[in-house]
């Protein structure tokens, strides 16, 4: 019996191809859009509400964070950053003084150089380059820690051990985090006088006791409370954004950068929305 002959080769070029995927009406797709937004929203709100009953756990005493974990947190995040705290304060403060004087130098009033960079350093330009410093330093290594646990199925473990993740993981970096960030922002406003001060004393002819004097007139109590308190806050929302997206990222290599990439886009958005809302509000109070 001879055996079928076997079909001929179709050509690629007319076989019949899928009929593409309908787009979503626009109706549709925003509809999805906001309630991803709402999804987040929602999952951002229960963090930081599971955030405060750990706090409380910890104040009354049933918190199972360890100290050692609080202690090497604060190494990570307060001594290791101090070389690349002062190369970017530093920097900022050369080109607020330069830029400044520049400006000032057209009406003979050089010598407001170190008011322009006392105040604006101590104030605003410390706390903000300090979170915005930490946030791609300290809040992405916080999601990728965390997601990369989240991947591995530690946290899990963890919560099979009946260890909560938010006191043996969270409380250490928010702590840790929170307790530095007043340290780091003064010592960042310090850097950025100084570096003001060599460019107004080499460069525009500013003597460096004129310089010195008027910085110590011009700063007040206040000034130093609002930058500090400022630092403060945004390092929190640096450390918040990190572990809210390394808790909640996915189970694979790719979640773990997604995690990385949005904590760091998080932190400075908040960062930024933060320095708007307390600008504002200090500046009415008159403080």
């Amino acid at each position: 019996m001879p055996e079928p002959e076997a079909p001929p080769p179709t050509d690629p070029a007319k076989r019949p191809r899928r009929a593409p995927r309908p787009r979503p009406h626009w109706v549709t797709a925003l509809g999805t859009r906001v309630a991803e937004a709402g999804a987040r929203t929602r999952c951002t709100w229960e963090f930081i509400g599971d955030v405060l009953l750990g706090l409380g756990r910890l104040l009354r005493g049933r918190s199972t964070m360890r100290l050692s974990d609080l202690v090497y947190q604060i190494d990570q995040a307060g001594p290791r950053s101090v070389a690349i705290v002062s190369l970017v304060s530093g920097l900022v403060g050369v080109i607020l003084a330069y830029m400044g004087a520049v400006q000032l130098q057209r009406f003979g009033a050089q010598t407001y150089i170190a008011d322009l960079v006392t105040i604006g350093a101590v104030r605003e330009v410390a706390a903000l380059m300090t979170g915005i410093i930490l946030s791609g330093r300290i809040g992405a290594a916080y999601a990728a820690q965390l997601a990369s646990m989240q991947a591995n199925e530690e946290i899990d473990a963890l919560k099979a051990m009946g260890v909560n993740p938010i006191d043996h993981l969270v409380l250490p970096r928010l702590l840790a985090l929170t307790l530095v960030a007043p340290l780091l922002t003064a010592y960042a406003a310090i850097v950025a006088v100084a570096a003001g001060w060599l460019i107004a004393v080499a460069i525009f002819g500013v003597a460096p006791a004129e310089y010195i004097y008027k910085s110590s007139q011009v700063l007040t109590l206040t000034h130093v409370n609002v930058g500090l308190a400022k630092g403060t806050v945004y390092c929190l929302l640096v450390a918040l954004a990190g572990c809210r997206q390394g808790l909640n990222a996915g189970r694979s290599a790719e979640a773990v950068g997604e995690a990385v990439t949005k904590s760091v886009v998080q932190a400075i958005v908040w960062i930024v929305v933060a320095a708007s809302a307390l600008t504002v509000a200090l500046q009415r109070l008159g403080w």
